[in-house]
C-alpha cells in the first residue's frame, strides 16, 4: 500500500489499515490444521509456530506434538528447540555492529582478525563469508556435527590450511566453516567469546531470556529432544554441546523469545530518506551479493508455482516472492532438529516453525502459512509516506489533463525532447476521449519521494498519470506517462 493525498471525493480509493491481531479465526483455523498436517506427513514428534506483526510481537501461535518422545512430554509454548542455522543472522547483525562502531571493516582481509588463515586463506575478507563468497565447499552436514568443537582444536584445523572448491567471490556457496570464523572474528575483535558478545547484543536488549548457546542451561523438562525418523521409528539424536561452530548454528530458543527477535528484524522498516544508526544496520542484512539463484516458492500446495530470485545476505536469504514481493528467509536443518523462517519486511510480518525432527524442513507450511495471510489481504506493502515534492505537483498534473496542455507543469530538459508538447497533448486528448470529465484534483499514490502515480475517478472510469522526477533541486517532472482503466461493470 502506498501513500494517497486524495479530497473527500477520492475517498473510495483509499485503504483502511489492517488490524493485526488476532487473526481471523477461520484463517488461523486454517494454519494451525496446515501445520500438524504436514508435521503427520512428515513424520514429526513435535513443533511450535508463531505469527509475528511488527509492532505486536506474536500475534498467533501453536503447539503440536511431543517435545519427548520417551516420556510422552508434550510441546507447550515454552519448551526450547534448537534453531541450528538460523543462529546466523544473530552472528551476522553482531558482526554488522562491530563494523558500525568502527571495530572492523567487512571488506578487511580475514587475517587481519583470524591471524590462523595467513598463508592459505590471504584472500578472504570478511564479507565473503558472511554471503558464503569464500570459495568453500557446502558443508551440510559436516559442520553440524563440528558445533561442539573446542577453539583449540578449531585453531590447528585452521592452522593446517582449509581447501577450497572454487575461486573465492565466485558464487555462492553454502558454508557453515565461513560462519564459524565469523564467531572466531566476533571473539577477536570484541575480546569476549562470540556466545556472550552475541547475547550481550543481541537476546539481552529483547528480553530474550530463554535463549541460550548451550544446551547444559536448558531444564530438561523444557528441551525439545532431538529425534531422526528411521526404520518405522523415532531414534534420539546425541546432544552437542556448544562450541566453536556454534556462531554457524547452535541456538537454542522458544518460540515467545524467537518472535522477539523477528519483530526486531521487522522493526528496521519502513526506511527512512536520511536515516542512520541501528535500523540501517538491520536492515543490512538484505543486502545480498553474488550472481541470483533461481529456487522454487515452498508449498504443500500443487498449484501455487512461483519462482524467486535469490542472494545470500547476512545470514538470511533474501529474494522477490511472485506474489508477496521482497521476502527473506532462512532455515534451519540439524541432527534432530529442523526449522524455518520468513519474513516480509515492507509488509511488516514474519512466521517461524520449529520443530524436534532431524533435517524436517518446514518451509513449505510456514510459507503456505504466509500465502495463506497475502490472500486473505493481511499481507500490504507499507505506506511509502508522500513528499512535498509528489504532493506539489497535483495541482499543475489536475490542470494538464482539464486543459489538456502539458504547459502547466514544471519540465525536466528531456521531457519535452523525447516526446514533444503537441503529442504529449495529443496523449491526453485521448485519455480525456476515454475517461469523460473529471472534476476532481487526483489521488496520489507515492512509489518513493520522486516517483509516484496521479489518480482521478472520472466519468467513465480512472485516470492514472504515471510522474517521475528528475534528481533536481527544484520538483522538475522527467518522464509523464497517461494510462485509463475503465469503470468496472455494473452487475
Amino acid at each position: 500500500m502506498r501513500a494517497f493525498l486524495a479530497p473527500l471525493a477520492f475517498g473510495a480509493l483509499l485503504a483502511a489499515p489492517v488490524s493485526a491481531a488476532p487473526l481471523p479465526a477461520d484463517l488461523a483455523t486454517r494454519i494451525d490444521g496446515s501445520m500438524r498436517e504436514w508435521a503427520q506427513a512428515n513424520q514429526v514428534p513435535g513443533l511450535t509456530w508463531g505469527i509475528v506483526k511488527r509492532g505486536e510481537g506474536l500475534v498467533h501461535s501453536g503447539v503440536s506434538g511431543l517435545a519427548d518422545v520417551t516420556s510422552g512430554r508434550p510441546v507447550e509454548p515454552d519448551t526450547r528447540f534448537r534453531i541450528a542455522s538460523m543462529t546466523k543472522a544473530f552472528t551476522a547483525l553482531t558482526l554488522y555492529d562491530l563494523a558500525a562502531e568502527g571495530k572492523l571493516r567487512l571488506d578487511d582481509r580475514l587475517a587481519v582478525h583470524v591471524p590462523e588463515v595467513a598463508g592459505w586463506g590471504d584472500g578472504l575478507t570478511v564479507t565473503d563469508l558472511v554471503h558464503h563468497m569464500a570459495g568453500f565447499v557446502t558443508d551440510d552436514p559436516w559442520g553440524d556435527r563440528q558445533t561442539p568443537l573446542p577453539e583449540a582444536d578449531f585453531t590447528g584445523l585452521l592452522k593446517a590450511g582449509v581447501p577450497f572448491t572454487r575461486a573465492t567471490g565466485l558464487t555462492h556457496e553454502y558454508s557453515n566453516l565461513g560462519y564459524a570464523l565469523l564467531g572466531r572474528t566476533i571473539r577477536n575483535v570484541s575480546g569476549q567469546p562470540f556466545e556472550a558478545e552475541i547475547a550481550r547484543r543481541r537476546f539481552q536488549p529483547l528480553g530474550m531470556t530463554s535463549t541460550t548457546f548451550n544446551v547444559a542451561d536448558v531444564p530438561r523438562a523444557k528441551l525439545a529432544t532431538g529425534w531422526r525418523w528411521e526404520d518405522g521409528t523415532w531414534k534420539a539424536e546425541p546432544e552437542m554441546g556448544p562450541g566453536t561452530f556454534g556462531a554457524m548454528g547452535g541456538v537454542i530458543t522458544t518460540g515467545p523469545d524467537y518472535a522477539r527477535w523477528i519483530d526486531h528484524l521487522l522493526s528496521a522498516w519502513p526506511g527512512q530518506i536520511g536515516e542512520t544508526g541501528p535500523r540501517v544496520t538491520v536492515r543490512s542484512l538484505l543486502r545480498g551479493e553474488g550472481s541470483p539463484r533461481r529456487v522454487m516458492r515452498p508449498t504443500m500446495a500443487a498449484n501455487s508455482p512461483c519462482s524467486i530470485a535469490v542472494v545470500y545476505g547476512g545470514g538470511l536469504r533474501v529474494g522477490d516472492d511472485c506474489t508477496m514481493g521482497r521476502v527473506a528467509f532462512h532455515g534451519g536443518g540439524y541432527p534432530g532438529y529442523g526449522s524455518h523462517m520468513i519474513i516480509a519486511p515492507e509488509s511488516g510480518w514474519g512466521i517461524f516453525v520449529l520443530t524436534n525432527r532431524t533435517y524436517a524442513g518446514p518451509s513449505a507450511p510456514a510459507w503456505d502459512a504466509l500465502i495463506a495471510m497475502h490472500d486473505a489481504g493481511l499481507v500490504r506493502t507499507d505506506v511509502v509516506p508522500l513528499s512535498p515534492a509528489l504532493a506539489q505537483l497535483v495541482i499543475p498534473v489536475h490542470k494538464a489533463l482539464t486543459s489538456g496542455s502539458v504547459g502547466s507543469m514544471a519540465p525536466a530538459v528531456n521531457l519535452l525532447m523525447d516526446r514533444d508538447a503537441a503529442h504529449r497533448n495529443a496523449d491526453i486528448a485521448a485519455i480525456k476521449a476515454r475517461a469523460g470529465n473529471c472534476p476532481t484534483p487526483p489521488g496520489v499514490r507515492a512509489m518513493g519521494a520522486l516517483e509516484g502515480e496521479y489518480l482521478w475517478n472520472c466519468e467513465r472510469g480512472m485516470v492514472i498519470a504515471y510522474a517521475l522526477l528528475a534528481p533536481t533541486p527544484m520538483a522538475q517532472v522527467q518522464a509523464l506517462e497517461w494510462r485509463w482503466q475503465p469503470a468496472p461493470a455494473k452487475p
